[in-house]
């Protein structure tokens, strides 16, 4: 008799542990942690750290797609140096536009350690997101550095040149089936670096021949990589852009995958 007792008592407190697991993890947050390292420019007029940061409201920041993952039940932060430590303590990473010299004083590049904590970061499973700029206004140098490890390149160009409003001149319509662009009909990407793949990186969009937008299985992570910072505050909603272009849907979708790679 005692041997079932203790057999139903340890089956209980199994089961009982086994739901507490569960319901831990339908309740876990995913952790979105944007760089403030190697985009780090201040307003001249302010003195405020600002550009594509959560806390940027103005046209220039990514207050909107912050509300996007927030509304989508992750928590967003900013961090700085991309130690183990920090890397850590979250499961999405998104840089965007490191600094150039013009930018900053004193840019933080990305150096070989910083290359070695996200490299082994993405492997075990962490999902890394790199919207970069078209040259001149993006430090690729080390950048692509780091984007070799995932078998990418961005290249130092300048294309989808627009001149005033002639918002056409943006206007990326014929695109692919891919989760990024589910539903999606007409984007807006204005001045954008293309990207040269090798190894296993895969092209998301392609016009002309250039790859726009590429991704990468690495390990257990997942990398994608824009040659834009795309979706900050001015180019996400119809401030300025027609209604055509479709840019938050795309941005809804984009956040999504992320979430969606960093929950598998």
């Amino acid at each position: 008799m005692r041997t079932v007792r203790s057999g139903l008592k340890l089956f209980f407190s199994g089961a009982f542990l086994s739901a507490i697991i569960y319901m831990q993890g339908l309740t876990a947050q995913t952790v979105v942690g944007l760089d403030n390292w190697f985009n780090r420019e201040t307003n001249q007029k302010t003195g405020q750290l600002y550009h594509y940061l959560w806390t940027d409201t103005e046209w220039s920041g990514y207050s909107r797609w912050g509300e996007i993952f927030t509304s989508e039940g992750a928590v967003i932060k900013t961090i700085e140096r991309p130690s183990a430590s920090v890397l850590k303590g979250i499961d999405i990473y998104i840089i965007v536009d490191p600094d150039t010299t013009t930018e900053s004083k004193t840019p933080n590049y990305i150096l070989p350690q910083d290359i070695k904590a996200i490299t082994r970061w993405v492997r075990k499973g962490g999902v890394l997101a790199v919207l970069a700029n078209d040259a001149p206004n993006c430090e690729f140098t080390h950048l692509n550095r780091l984007m070799a490890k995932f078998g990418m390149r961005f290249n130092h160009v300048t294309l989808h040149p627009v001149t005033g409003t002639e918002w056409e001149m943006g206007a990326c319509t014929n695109l692919p089936d891919h989760p990024l662009f589910k539903g999606v009909r007409k984007i807006y990407l204005k001045e954008v670096s293309d990207i040269s793949l090798s190894g296993k990186a895969l092209p998301v969009l392609t016009e002309n021949g250039k790859i726009l937008m590429a991704e990468a299985a690495c390990g257990k992570g997942y990398v994608l990589a824009i040659g834009d910072p795309w979706i900050y505050n001015e180019y996400i909603d119809h401030d300025r852009l027609p209604e055509s272009f479709e840019n938050r849907k795309a941005a809804v979708n984009l956040t999504r995958l992320l979430l969606e790679k960093a929950r598998k």
